[in-house]
């Protein structure tokens, strides 16, 4: 698979972070931490005579202005509620977008706290009520400038741009196109039972556990809301029993809606979207590592996606996946 020999990260350089966050308003004192962070760059800013900022400057072209702003205005309706969720910073005249050169950004108040606690029935029920809050807040209006969770963004336009590009090796090819199709084809079916512009709401969008920071006083606070979308309910609580390592996911499952009910109502219809939903993360996700191959980073933390196993065992899920969905 061919690189690009130039990125538009290549121009973030050590003083251009420095100026973009001055420009804001800040005067840096010169350290810079580089954090992990693939879809975007994010880094540790030190500020003078204060503590440091978290500045996330987004990949060029991903999303419009408007789309970060309605992810802002989320966020920051969401800790005006006292919810536990990492907010971006505003200025004096409410601004929390900014742009230097040709990066957009925002900044964030550093925010301390490990791998949650997830591994007690208490702290499950804990983190589910936190969830209903924001899923609460989410349902009052929907995203107008974010696509939805469904087949076509998730699914069809994905496998599009697989073939239109080429990505999937020839020897591999057929087979797995086979099987996404026919996968795709059963999604639509559990997905037709469902009313998008009803029931979908605002979602955090990636509640995995790794985006839970955890502290002992305070318990879970949400970060990286990038990718909040309007989707199923479901959508934040599956993935996140998922990598609670409570042991039995469903188990996991069952408390986290336990704690989610004593704040938002929960449709249990909703459990036969989890494994239609994980078939769609599974394509989501190759196409996602396909698009942002060009990005130096990518190929140095994802070197299996360039070799033909990587193919053989995404064929081997989603054949797991076709004979999980009725």
């Amino acid at each position: 698979m061919e690189q690009d020999t130039a990125h538009p990260y290549d121009a973030l350089n050590p003083d251009t972070l420095l100026n973009a966050v001055e420009s804001a308003g800040y005067r840096c004192d010169g350290r810079i931490l580089a954090l992990n962070s693939y879809e975007n760059r994010v880094y540790q800013m030190g500020i003078e005579d204060t503590t440091p900022v978290i500045a996330k400057f987004y990949r060029p072209g991903r999303w419009s202005d408007e789309a970060i702003q309605e992810e802002h205005t989320f966020t920051c309706a969401l800790a005006d509620m006292e919810i536990p969720v990492v907010a971006p910073l505003k200025n004096e005249a409410g601004q929390s977008l900014f742009q230097y050169q040709e990066f957009r950004f925002s900044l964030y108040p550093r925010r301390g706290g490990r791998w949650p606690s997830l591994d007690t029935e208490d702290n499950l029920l804990w983190i589910g009520r936190f969830i209903g809050r924001i899923h609460a807040l989410g349902a009052v209006t929907k995203f107008t400038h974010r696509e939805a969770i469904n087949v076509d963004s998730f699914g069809q336009r994905n496998l599009n741009y697989l073939v239109d590009n080429d990505i999937i090796p020839q020897e591999h090819r057929s087979r797995y196109l086979e099987i996404a199709r026919l996968l795709l084809e059963k999604i639509d079916s559990v997905f037709s039972l469902f009313s998008e512009d009803k029931e979908w709401i605002r979602l955090h969008g990636d509640c995995h556990a790794g985006n839970v920071l955890w502290t002992d006083d305070h318990g879970p606070h949400f970060v990286d809301f990038d990718d909040c979308r309007n989707g199923p309910a479901i959508q934040d609580l599956w993935m996140l029993a998922d990598t609670t390592g409570f042991g039995n996911p469903q188990t996991a499952l069952n408390l986290i809606v336990e704690g989610y009910e004593e704040f938002h109502t929960f449709d249990y219809r909703q459990y036969q979207l989890i494994e239609p939903l994980r078939s769609l993360r599974f394509i989501h996700y190759t196409t996602w590592l396909a698009k942002r191959w060009e990005d130096p980073a990518f190929p140095i933390h994802f070197p299996w996606f360039a070799e033909p196993h990587y193919w053989v065992e995404q064929i081997q899920l989603l054949e797991n996946q076709l004979a999980k969905i009725p």
